[in-house]
């Protein structure tokens, strides 16, 4: 089946234009059928001909769909969909003639109506009599009206697609967005095409939402309605994007500011039909068509000379956020870039709204899913009460959702067609509709990706197999590896034959049919994108290069710009979504204690910092607070270094003065020195310093980015990797007199984190996502073989902290709770959880991946933590529009 598929997608092609014309070549195609004319003109999705109808004997206008559109649509599907328009009997719908496939071409025909279209009307007059406009927008009401009932959307509805016979306006093209839009799914993203015109677009359709509805037509009938009293669309711009930015953040503009002659109740139906949301608009066009006849209907409320308000939940999310530049494909408010140098500048930065109580705020790995068209995210969020959950939220509205029967679930992952989501719940795979309902189960396995052929790719026993989404039968694609790195496939490529798989931190290719790896770089989590450029992250930052299908290489990597983030996913169409590091500050340095009340440890000091190097550590006497504090005017790059507080005095000490990236100190068992990480030359480093800043720092352990003593200072526990979406991370022990790299302890093709000895040595606690979340572990130290894997928390965990005066072990779950987990040792010397304890909402509270953000007191009473001064702790959601056009120029191929 894999081999069939992928050589049909193989053999698909694009109509070539050869020496002989275009139009030649139309008419050898349709020979004894029709003749072509002349070309009339062409639209975004076709072009036009005058054609001779031979068997009828008439004039008609046929139209082809562009090459490229119709390559992705393809015949079978484009034809079979179209017939549902066929039927469409109205005197105001150009009704549909014909349709077929003729050699590389796919067309339609409708009647050749002699005249001019209301495009053409507009262009000469400008603006037209209110009585003109009102009738002609009426007539076009009632045909709308009679096709929604029908169950047909138009889609494109605009003065170009308004003929006017006679001054009786007669809308073409009915069905043809939506025969197109059904035929080719998410794929229509590969051609660059839009469906719509940026002019008249609602702001669901604008935004990709796969679910428009008939209050589509009626915004863009709206639309049309206001040109024709004022003159010009209600949104304009010197780009699209400018255009949709004021279509989904501006509130509807009144046509009475700029015509004072228009009535009132024609200006308030305008207005009404041009609402944010769909719900918000006339319920029917025929309802638009009746208020626009009611000289007593009034919408919202009219302040001065036009400027409307109107109440929605649109509003709030607006008005909240100093920049409002929202462009095709999401509900997006334009980001200031991070650095306006190459190469972050070439990518269009657009910050996503989210209400605070739906903010995706799991950055662990897996917790984020782009459709392939780029027009939905699917994600994880834990919430206090119901635990964690996946989310599906359409950047057309301003809500996300979370969907039902996904407690507990992670790793999701959408179908091509974006009609099913697969997801991780128990160990097990299963599958709902994206539009909710009951899930089936398919089988135990992880990491699952659709494929081309409907099939779903996953991690299973080591290795890689093929799984039915119907019934759940299972073929091995990849044997176990012999390594205790465990593959994680991460994107299919379209010709259904090869995968992009993450194996021990390297970007593998892996033939689907032979089982055959190929390393193509080092590097995790690789994603293809439409224009043949695959993005991967590596060493904390996400690169780009050029993928040669045919050699099956891969080209210079070049970074993206972007290396402050939690988690991250490509649509294939080539859209980025990521979680930027929360906010840079300003914080304050907090005491908290068990009942969550908090006061500041000094007043007024301020911390400017991103999240991920905003740690403390808390020195083993109690008296004093080890920090990192910007140094710099750039929070994402530094310099940082470490400060040593003293919480008797008040006074602080700077330890470190160089211009790197120091961060995540912990203290040597006496107090007198810190070990801490410092990025040098592009490699993490763990270094050591006298607390009391006599003496210089010394490289203890090579590439190692968090680290601490054990209580006899015999040990160094340390962590390897990067916390990167797909990285593996391993945690390695090392005697604190030897040198070199020491040994794995726990490097079971799994990322660990948090590596955290207990204050007796005899524990080491940790968070690993080898449940397919993350969790807080407990295992023996220093041999961790000689004891079970105890698993601590039960809806997430990271951060473990010990308490060095009790018997405890705090962390964060999920759900953005501290947790307390009291312990007992068992006769036979084996560790017991007690039950846990939610102390406090740690939400507001600084966190990062891989980051100890907090410390405790040694009677576990008093936590140090950072909150920030601007309203919390939330952290930044990022959308790239254009990816794929950016990879394109940047790296041609």
């Amino acid at each position: 089946m894999r081999r069939s598929l992928a050589n049909k997608a193989r053999e698909s092609h694009l109509p070539q234009m050869d020496a002989v014309g275009p139009v030649a070549r139309l008419n050898a195609a349709l020979d004894g059928r029709y003749r072509i004319e002349r070309e009339l003109g062409e639209g975004g999705m076709a072009t036009v001909y005058l054609a001779d109808d031979l068997k009828h004997e008439r004039k008609v206008a046929l139209k082809v769909l562009k090459p490229e559109l119709a390559a992705v649509v393809g015949a079978e599907r484009f034809l079979a969909e179209i017939k549902t328009t066929a039927n469409l009997q109205h005197p105001h719908i150009l009704p549909l003639f014909d349709s077929g496939e003729a050699g590389d071409f796919l067309f339609y025909v409708m009647p050749y109506v002699q005249g001019e279209s209301l495009r053409q009307r507009l262009d000469r007059e400008h603006q037209l009599p209110v009585e003109d406009a009102v009738r002609i927008v009426t007539n076009m009401a009632e045909a709308l009206d009679y096709a929604h009932r029908q169950g047909v959307i138009h889609r494109d509805i605009k003065p170009a697609n308004v003929l006017l016979q006679d001054g009786r306006p007669v809308i073409a093209d009915f069905g043809i967005a939506l025969a197109v839009t059904a035929a080719g799914g998410g794929r229509l993203t590969e051609t660059g095409l839009s469906l719509g015109t940026p002019h008249y677009m609602s702001p669901e359709q604008a935004t990709g939402d796969q679910t428009v509805g008939h209050q589509s037509d009626v915004y863009a009938l709206g639309c049309v309605l206001y040109e024709m009293l004022v003159g010009e669309p209600p949104y304009t711009g010197s780009t699209a994007q400018a255009i949709l930015g004021k279509i989904i953040t501006q509130e509807p503009p009144s046509a009475l500011d700029t015509r004072k002659s228009v009535p009132p109740h024609v200006d308030a139906a305008v207005r009404r039909a041009l609402e944010k949301l769909p719900a918000d608009r006339f319920a029917s066009a025929q309802d638009f068509a009746r208020a626009l006849s009611d000289a007593a209907f009034r919408h919202g409320k009219v302040v001065g000379s036009g400027a409307v308000t109107s109440d929605g939940p649109w509003k709030p999310l607006t008005i909240a956020l100093a920049v409002t530049t929202v462009i095709l494909g999401g509900l997006l408010v334009q980001s200031r870039p991070e650095d306006e140098s190459e190469p972050t500048a070439f990518l269009e930065r657009y910050e996503v709204p989210f209400r605070e109580s739906q903010i995706p705020a799991d950055a662990s790995p897996g917790s984020f899913a782009l459709s392939a068209d780029g027009s939905m995210l699917i994600y994880t969020r834990s919430s206090e009460g119901s635990g964690q959950q996946l989310w599906i939220r359409r950047w057309a509205v301003p809500d996300a959702t979370p969907l039902r029967g996904t407690e507990r679930a992670s790793q999701p992952a959408v179908s091509l067609d974006g009609r099913e989501l697969a997801f991780v719940q128990d160990g097990l795979i299963k599958v709902m509709p994206t539009a909710g309902g009951p899930a089936r189960t398919l089988t135990a396995a992880s990491w699952p990706q659709w494929g081309p052929d409907g099939a779903i790719y996953a991690t299973r026993e080591g290795g890689i197999v093929r799984i039915s989404s119907t019934d759940g039968a299972v073929e091995e694609v990849m044997a176990p590896a012999a390594s205790a790195a465990e593959p994680r496939i991460s994107a299919l490529l379209p010709n259904g034959e090869r995968a992009l798989v993450t194996v021990a931190g390297q970007v593998v290719l892996l033939d689907l049919d032979d089982g055959r790896t190929q390393e193509l770089t080092e590097g995790n989590d690789a994603r293809y994108v439409w224009t043949g450029h695959v993005v991967f992250s590596r060493g904390g930052q996400l690169f780009g290069a050029m993928f040669d299908a045919r050699s099956v290489e891969l080209g210079p990597p070049e970074p993206l710009g972007i290396s402050n983030y939690w988690g991250w996913s490509v649509s294939e169409s080539g859209k980025l979504f990521y979680q930027r590091a929360l906010s840079r500050g300003p914080h304050a340095l907090v005491r908290v204690d068990r009942p969550g009340r908090a006061e500041e440890v000094e007043q007024g000091w301020e911390i400017e910092a991103v999240s991920n190097y905003t740690t403390v550590a808390l020195s083993p006497d109690g008296d004093r607070l080890a920090v990192v504090l910007l140094d710099g005017s750039d929070a994402f790059t530094g310099p940082y270094n470490l400060w040593v507080h003293d919480l008797t005095t008040g006074l602080r000490q700077k330890l470190t003065t160089t211009d790197h990236l120091n961060t995540r100190p912990s203290w040597t068992p006496d107090g007198r020195s810190l070990l801490f990480l410092s990025f040098r030359d592009g490699v993490d480093e763990l270094w050591r310093i006298p607390a009391d800043g006599g003496g210089e720092a010394q490289r203890v352990v090579g590439n190692a980015s968090q680290g601490e003593y054990s209580p006899d200072g015999e040990w160094i526990v340390y962590r390897v990797g990067t916390t990167s979406f797909g990285g593996q991370t391993d945690i390695r022990l090392r005697r604190a007199e030897d040198e070199g790299d020491g040994v794995p302890i726990l490097a079971a093709g799994y990322s660990e984190w948090d590596p955290a000895i207990s204050p007796d040595g005899q524990w080491l606690a940790y968070s690993s996502d080898r449940s397919g979340r993350f969790e807080v572990y407990v295992r023996a130290f220093p041999d961790v073989s000689t004891s079970a894997r105890v698993q601590v928390s039960m809806n997430g965990g990271t951060e473990p902290r010990w308490a060095r005066g009790t018997n405890e072990l705090f962390f964060r779950d999920s759900g953005g709770q501290m947790v307390s987990a009291g312990f007992q040792v068992s006769p036979d010397g084996a560790y017991v959880p007690l039950r846990a304890t939610p102390l406090f909402d740690a939400g507001p509270y600084l966190s990062s991946a891989g980051v100890h953000s907090y410390d405790v007191s040694a009677d576990g009473q008093t936590f140090y933590m950072f909150l920030s001064r601007i309203g919390g702790a939330f952290p930044r959601s990022v959308l790239v529009n254009n990816l794929g056009h950016a990879l394109r120029r940047r790296l041609p191929n």
